[in-house]
């Protein structure tokens, strides 16, 4: 479908919507719903209505709940509701994901692309030994485990993520071109560690911004599509490197990896530019969307969760977020599950290096590490895409790893080139396929208020690339083409996921329980376990 047609569309139903407005504005006060549930013949009738925008639970039922929708909202009949949802879905979609896509392409490449440039000559050039280029890839992930808290807390008090995250991405371009600039172990290391600090802000930021425009049923697919940027940026590497290595090596009296750097950078300093005339702020502050989409916006999050959301600086205090967050213990559950599944995944931090184990030459290499991560982008989609629309999260996020499981396996079992490289084009779907439902569920489990949120997101983030800082010693070249330590901690980790994310579904059965039998409150369904008081009494239920 053409923006053209969604605009024009819009547009068509946005007339219909001023013209109930009116109708609403003269229209005498109806009189109060009945408290307490609608019998069998006074339930909505919801079959007309698309069940991706309004679900029969939730989004369909604001009387049942106690919700006052505003009078714009009342005035649409279910069907109307349903076509001009979508319509802003729309348009959000079209004017979020395509930069935020790739921005964060830009960020992976940037942040991953010394594991091509060591094929491109970096390590013999700079003449680094034993560990050290494993160091340097390391150190990279200690500044940005530092910044993610703050950052993310940061930009949800000052409500500008439009001008925040450009900035940021400005300044991580100009640090990662200055990597070619680097003629020694001590210079690249502190180049990496500066690049961790600045990149910290993006991805958990993004997370936290998706949470603030979409439902939870509609997060595990924007989240792919988000994270697809990360995927995509792990195939293009591979091509950019080979061209570069191909065409390049000695322009200019630079080595290949000099230009890789450089041409990166530069890059991602003019998409960074671009960003700030796209990139939006919250559904309240935002300037693009007219007065009605705003409170539409504003309303089926409001109605999704049972709370608004975000009201305003003085309500966004940086030790309230991390005071809920770290009450919680449905966080604590999430991070060991979110930082098993980067342990596992960290085997793509150094992936060019272990395909490399096959015995072809570099340029080959390079290439042979797309595949895995074409096939990567498709499962995620699929995955999401069905975890979205089934509303369902678990078996979403477990059953890839048993693939991943398998893949691990067979990596340390052999040395066939055939089966290891099997192996390798399942390492990446089977990590990343239920990754990237795996944080979404953060915001379902987590959903407000939004420092909480905002702080849980963070901390999660850091603390599982905690395992990035160690997992790059467990690959030195001197421990291929099987690398069983590495492959058998990523089994192991991957295992432990599985087992973190059916411990948290036992406890959010149990919660939704109480949440049925009424019991809300302290000692029952505290503020600490992130019910809110108000959402609960309108029906709010952890995604399962």
């Amino acid at each position: 479908m053409t923006t053209t047609s969604s605009t024009g569309n819009f547009y068509r139903l946005g007339r219909l919507w001023n013209s109930k407005k009116k109708q609403t504005e003269t229209a005498a006060p109806e009189p109060a719903a009945p408290e307490g549930p609608f019998r069998n013949d006074e339930k909505l009738d919801v079959e007309l209505v698309s069940s991706t925008y309004l679900d029969s639970t939730e989004a369909a039922e604001p009387a049942r709940r106690g919700h006052e929708a505003p009078p714009l909202v009342r005035g649409l009949t279910q069907e109307e509701r349903a076509c001009l949802e979508k319509a802003l879905v729309k348009k959000i979609d079209l004017r979020l994901l395509p930069m935020l896509i790739i921005m964060y392409l830009m960020n992976y490449l940037d942040r991953n692309n010394i594991a091509a440039a060591r094929l491109a000559g970096l390590e013999e050039e700079l003449g680094l030994t034993g560990t050290e280029y494993l160091t340097c890839v390391s150190i990279l992930f200690v500044g940005y485990i530092l910044m993610q808290v703050p950052s993310n807390l940061f930009m949800n008090k000052i409500g500008k993520p439009s001008l925040y995250l450009p900035t940021c991405m400005v300044v991580w371009g100009v640090i990662s071109a200055a990597t070619a600039a680097a003629e020694s172990f001590g210079g690249l290391v502190a180049i990496r560690f500066f690049l961790g600090f600045v990149e910290a802000a993006y991805f958990p930021g993004c997370l936290f911004l998706l949470s603030l425009w979409y439902t939870r049923k509609e997060l595990g697919l924007r989240t792919a599509i988000l994270y697809s940027g990360s995927l995509m940026s792990g195939a293009f590497s591979g091509l950019i490197t080979a061209g570069i290595t191909s065409g390049m090596d000695g322009k200019g009296g630079l080595r290949a990896w000099r230009w890789l750097f450089i041409i990166e950078g530069v890059v991602t300093i003019v998409i960074a530019f671009a960003a700030y005339f796209v990139l939006p702020d919250f559904p309240r502050t935002t300037t693009w969307l007219t007065e009605d989409e705003r409170q539409l916006a504003i309303w089926r999050l409001d109605e999704d969760i049972g709370e608004d959301d975000w009201t305003g600086t003085q309500n966004q205090t940086f030790w309230r977020g991390l005071k809920l967050a770290f009450q919680d213990i449905k966080m604590w559950n999430l991070m060991i599950l979110l930082f098993c599944f980067v342990a596992s995944g960290t085997v793509t931090n150094l992936f060019p290096t272990i395909v490399g184990t096959l015995g072809y030459n570099n340029i080959n290499s390079l290439l042979l590490t797309v595949p895995p991560y074409v096939l990567g982008v498709i499962t995620t989609f699929l995955n999401s895409w069905h975890a979205d629309r089934t509303g369902e999260r678990y078996f979403h996020i477990t059953l890839p790893l048993y693939f991943a499981v398998i893949a691990f396996i067979v990596a340390a079992a052999t040395i066939s080139p055939g089966p290891r490289y099997l192996a390798m084009m399942l390492m990446i779907p089977g990590v990343y396929t239920g990754y990237v439902v795996a944080l979404a569920w953060i915001s379902n489990t987590l959903p407000r208020p939004p420092a909480k949120r905002a702080a849980a997101l963070a901390a999660i983030n850091a603390v599982s690339n905690a395992s990035s800082i160690y997992a790059s010693y467990m690959y030195p070249k001197s421990a291929g083409p099987r690398y069983v330590v590495a492959m058998s901690v990523n089994c192991v980790t991957a295992f432990v996921a599985i087992v973190a994310a059916t411990v948290l579904r036992f406890t959010l059965v149990s919660l939704n329980k109480k949440l049925d039998r009424g019991e809300v409150g302290e000692g029952v369904v505290r503020v600490g376990e992130a019910v809110p008081g108000e959402a609960a009494s309108k029906g709010f239920r952890f995604v399962l």
